[in-house]
Order: C-alpha cells, then structure tokens, then sequence
C-alpha cells in the first residue's frame, strides 16, 4: 500500500542514489569479466594502439591481484550500501504488513539487483571485452587508488590463506598424466613433450639405456692406432674402454683429451688419459641420474645390475630425449631407426628396441605386456618370454592383440621383427 503523505525530497535523493550505485554495481561486475576475459590477441592490440587508454589497461593488468581486489572491494561495498538504501526508498513510498515486505525487499530487489547490476553487464562485457575495458579504464584507476588500503588487506590475506592451502596440497603423476591427455592444445611435438615431462620421474635407468650388445668400447690393451680407428669408424666422443670384457671397464676415454695427441705413434700411451667411469644401478630413476650428472658434471655412466655386471650404457642426450624427443646430430644422419611404420597397422622394429618404447608406438598402454613380458626389457627378450625357446627366423607368435615375425637374425641374435596391431 502506497503511503498517504510522501516525501518527495527524500524520496528523490533516494532514487538518485540508487541509480548512481547500480550504475557502479554495474560497472564493476562488467570490469571484472572485461578485463579477464582478455586474450592474448586482444593484449596486443593494446599494444599496438598505444595511446593513453590503451596504457591504462595495459598498467591495470600489469597487476591482476590488485585489480581483481579493487573490483571485488568496489562491488561488494556498493552492493552492501545499494541494498540500504533501495530499501529505505520502498520505506518511503510503501507500507506493507507481514511476509509482503520480506517478498519485496529481499526476493524482488536481489532479482533486480542480480539482473541489472550483474548478469546485464557481464553479458555485455562478455561480447567486447576490449572495447568494455577502454570505457572502465580510467574509473577503475581512480577506484584503485581510493580503496588501496581494503584492497592491499585484502590481497595480503588470500595470499597467505592460498599459501597455507596449498602447502599440504598434492597433485599425483596419474593425475597430471590425465591432464596432459585432456589438454587439447599445442601441436603434437608440444603433447609429446608435456607427456614426457610427466613420465620423467617415473622412467627407470634400464628402460632408455643402450643394451650390453649396442656398447662400443676399446680394448685396454689396443694400441693408439686401433683407438684412432675405432673413434674414426663410431663418430662417438667418449666410449668406453674394458679389461678383460665390458663387465671389466677400466674407465672412459674422451675424445677431446686426444687431441693436443693425435700425431703420437702406435705406442704412445693413451690409457693415462682415461677418466674415471661412473657406475649407476639400472632401476635408479633418470630425474635422480640428471642430477648427478649435473652435480658431477659428467655425460656418460656405465648401467650394471645388483651383481654388479654391466647392462649397457646411458648418456645426457639419452635422458634430454625422453623430454624433447629424438636430438639428431652430423653423426646421427646414417644411424637406423629403431622401427618403421610400413602400413595402417604394421610395423618393422628393431629387436633391441626397449618394451617401454616398442609399446607407446604401437598406442598401447605401458604395461599392456607386464603379464607376459617376465624379466624381458626389449623386444627381443619380449620374443624369448613368448616362445620360450630359442628363436628361429620367421617365427610367429601372438599375443594381446599383436602378431610379431621374426623377419631376420644374426647369428642366434633376433635383428628385425615384424609387427601386426589389430585395427
């Protein structure tokens, strides 16, 4: 019911007050998405334009915790002070009785509230968000500074509650590694690193390294001509140097230390050159190994297993690899691949191809073959644990899906395998 006697002065100050705090309600709500909704195509523009509106929001999301403060302080203060007042204004002009007055001042005023000082200019900010900052500029900055002090105390606080939130706060490898596979952008060299950077932790010694049958090394006992010929014949920088058998190694000789040296004769001896090797157990973690490497700033170390006996080798390349994938140099251009792709479905693999590898190119997961695979660690081993007996050229054998051939041997040694994934 409309009161007899009205107030018109106050009922004008009133309604002027309302309309100016609503136009401010407004205001911040539609900054808030404006100003975040900014992409980086939208940044540079800014940039590009440079005048003195562009600068102001390029100075305000220089930075966002202090913007993102004024805004929120600004909304929830003229919130606050437009409910007051809008509910005096209805107490000026209407008398109600009972749950009426309750409907209108809570139900009806948070409606037109929400409508107009909230979702209309967030939808508006939403569809030009540059041309929304440009306008809200210059108001924000004068805002920041008059309620810097709310602001400052503001974000000091949600600092050390965010702090304090996250200091116990954990985020497993599984988790990460869902995350890597939902993210669908960046190119596919770009998902590839990302999935290796989570598997990095995760990746044992033996599952990257060379094998035992791959290791060039050089005699203790050669002669500096044989070592000349073996560097000239491998391209390799350090190589290993063994006794009696590589389960013997002496040390590891680098080539630049030969170097004030290569007009020595045959006799000269090159043994005192060598460097000390570095031994690393083969299910020690490369994240743990990079580190070592860098701590004792070494490149190369020798893999045994708990007896003691070498497995094979890994070097920093080796390592860099599992994150930015394959690094091609000059003495890389002749080397074979460890397989080839020769239809929809088939593949050629290199026998000493590692399981970890031979499966993430085939799309299956890491351990699709961990109940068949025994103690194997390549392809060929995977091969032996199949048959269990000694392989023969043009073997046939199967299992999860996948049909290998032996296509070639050397001597008693599995060179090529044939592989057929199910479509």
């Amino acid at each position: 019911m409309i009161k007899e006697s009205l107030d018109v002065t106050s009922i004008v100050i009133f309604s002027l007050l309302s309309i100016i705090l609503l136009l401010f309600s407004a205001m911040a709500s539609g900054s808030e998405v404006a100003f975040f909704s900014l992409t980086r195509s939208d940044i540079d523009e800014l940039e590009e334009r440079d005048d003195t509106t562009s600068r102001r929001v390029l100075n305000l999301l220089d930075n966002p915790d202090r913007l993102l403060a004024t805004i929120l302080v600004t909304n929830n203060m003229v919130n606050i002070c437009l409910v007051i007042v809008v509910t005096q204004l209805v107490d000026q002009i209407f008398i109600f009785s009972g749950v009426w007055e309750f409907i209108f001042n809570t139900i009806i005023i948070t409606f037109l509230l929400l409508l107009f000082g909230e979702i209309m200019p967030k939808v508006l900010s939403q569809a030009n968000p540059v041309k929304m900052t440009s306008i809200l500029s210059l108001p924000l900055i004068i805002l920041r500074w008059l309620v810097y002090p709310l602001a400052f105390i503001l974000i000091r606080t949600s600092s050390r509650v965010s702090r304090l939130a996250t200091k116990n706060a954990e985020i497993s490898i599984e988790e990460l590694a869902d995350a890597v596979d939902l993210t669908e952008t960046g190119s596919e060299e770009e998902q590839k690193m990302l999935s290796g950077i989570v598997a990095f932790g995760q990746t044992e010694v033996v599952e990257i390294m060379h094998s035992r049958v791959d290791i060039t090394g050089i005699e203790y006992d050669a002669d500096y001509d044989e070592v000349r010929k073996v560097i000239v014949e491998t391209g390799y920088s350090r190589i290993p140097v063994y006794g009696d058998d590589l389960d013997d190694v002496k040390g590891v000789l680098y080539v630049k230390d030969l170097l004030l040296h290569i007009g020595k004769d045959r006799d000269f001896e090159w043994q005192t050159l060598l460097r000390k090797p570095y031994f690393v157990h083969e299910h020690m973690m490369i994240d743990d190994l990079l580190k070592e490497f860098q701590k004792k700033k070494i490149h190369i170390a020798i893999v045994v297993d708990e007896y003691g006996a070498t497995q094979g080798l890994i070097s920093l390349e080796d390592i860099l690899e599992e994150v930015v994938g394959e690094i091609t140099d000059e003495s890389d251009e002749d080397e074979d691949k460890l397989y080839e792709k020769i239809g929809e479905h088939t593949y050629i693999f290199d026998a000493k191809i590692h399981i970890g590898e031979f499966v993430r190119a085939i799309g299956y997961d890491e351990d699709a073959f961990s109940d068949v695979e025994g103690h194997a660690e390549t392809l060929a081993g995977l091969m032996m644990e199949l048959k269990r007996d000694l392989p023969r050229r043009g073997d046939e054998l199967q299992s999860h899906g996948v049909k290998f051939f032996i296509a070639t041997m050397d001597g008693r040694r599995i060179d090529k395998i044939k592989v057929e994934v199910d479509g």
